[in-house]
C-alpha cells in the first residue's frame, strides 16, 4: 500500500509539473516566480483601497507578467517596476483577462489608466510620460472603485 501511494504521489508531482506555468492544479494563479505578495493601498477621494501585489522587478519578470492566467482574486495586482522614470508601453498578448493598467509616476501619483484592456490584444499600449510603474488590476476595479488620474499609490517602490 506504501509503494501505491508513492507512486500515485510522483505521478501527481508529475502532472503538476507539466501543468502550464502560472496555474495551479484548481486553476487558481500561481504567485510568478516564487515572489511574495506585498501590501499597497491607492487613496481616492480619502478612500483606501487595498490590495495585494507581485511585484515585478526583473526584465524577465516584466516580460511574462499576467501572461497564461484566467483569474486574479479582486484584492490582487501585479506592479511592474522599470527601476527608472520612462515611458513605458504594455501590451495584453497571451493575456487571457482584461485589467487596468495605472501608470504611475516616481511620487506614486497616477498618470493614466487604460481601463478594460483587451484580452490578447497586441496593440501597444502607452505611459503617455515618464513612469516609474504599472500597476495592473482586474479590468473594471478602476471605475467601481472611482479610482482616477492624480490619486496616490503607496508601496515601498515609491519612497526610493
Amino acid at each position: 500500500m506504501h509503494a501505491l501511494r508513492t507512486a500515485l504521489a510522483t505521478v501527481a508531482l508529475a502532472l503538476l509539473a507539466l501543468a502550464p506555468a502560472g496555474l495551479q492544479a484548481q486553476g487558481q494563479p500561481a504567485v510568478a516566480g516564487g515572489a511574495g505578495l506585498e501590501s499597497l493601498v491607492i487613496v481616492s477621494g480619502g478612500t483606501r483601497h487595498a490590495f495585494q501585489v507581485e511585484v515585478m522587478r526583473t526584465p524577465d519578470q516584466r516580460a511574462k507578467g499576467l501572461m497564461f492566467r484566467n483569474y486574479m482574486p479582486a484584492d490582487r495586482g501585479m506592479l511592474f517596476d522599470f527601476a527608472a522614470s520612462e515611458p513605458v508601453a504594455m501590451w495584453m498578448q497571451n493575456t487571457y483577462i482584461s485589467l487596468d493598467m495605472l501608470f504611475i509616476r516616481a511620487d506614486g501619483t497616477i498618470a493614466r489608466i487604460a481601463e478594460r484592456t483587451e484580452p490578447l490584444s497586441m496593440l501597444t499600449i502607452p505611459s503617455g510620460e515618464p513612469v516609474l510603474s504599472v500597476l495592473e488590476i482586474n479590468g473594471g476595479v478602476s471605475k467601481q472603485l472611482g479610482i482616477k488620474p492624480g490619486d496616490k499609490v503607496e508601496h515601498a517602490l515609491f519612497k526610493r
